[in-house]
């Protein structure tokens, strides 16, 4: 993903830089906790509420994307295109997959009947990621192989 510059309606403050750089580094999807812990490993001393500012600052910038899986926390992306969410139940790991849905049979029954227009969708996919699988396989072997 290219990096975007900070846009004149935020202005780059170091502790904004460090944010963003935090969550530009991100595989995975940062809670708040975890930004504000990734920034005082390179920026020591940056507070909880500078973090949350500059969070709260950089969505609405759309520099970054703010997301809610259920009662979990808020997290983050520096991925502001739209797309879908593959999200573990077991550990609580949340990917990125791109699907084109706008013209694919799933939408199909809801425009074809003429009294909703779909506009945009969110769609999050639950499930078992790789490594949650292995470790439960590991640890619980199918009675077949004992």
């Amino acid at each position: 993903m290219s990096k975007v510059a900070l846009t004149v309606d935020v202005r780059s403050t170091p502790q904004r830089r460090a944010v963003l750089d935090v969550i530009d580094r991100a595989t995975d999807h940062p809670t708040a906790a975890e930004v504000l812990e990734r920034v005082n490993e390179v920026l020591p001393g940056v507070g909880a509420a500078t973090v949350y500012r500059a969070l709260g600052r950089l969505v609405d910038a759309g520099q970054i994307a703010e997301f809610c899986f259920g009662s979990s926390a808020t997290r983050y992306d520096r991925n502001v295109d739209h797309h879908e969410h593959l999200i573990c139940d077991r550990c609580g790991r949340v990917e990125d997959v791109v699907l084109d849905l706008h013209n694919s049979q799933l939408l199909a029954p809801l425009t074809k009947r003429g009294d909703f227009a779909v506009t945009s969708y969110d769609l999050r996919v639950h499930g078992v990621c790789h490594d949650c699988t292995i470790t439960t396989t590991e640890n619980h072997p199918h009675p077949k192989e004992k």
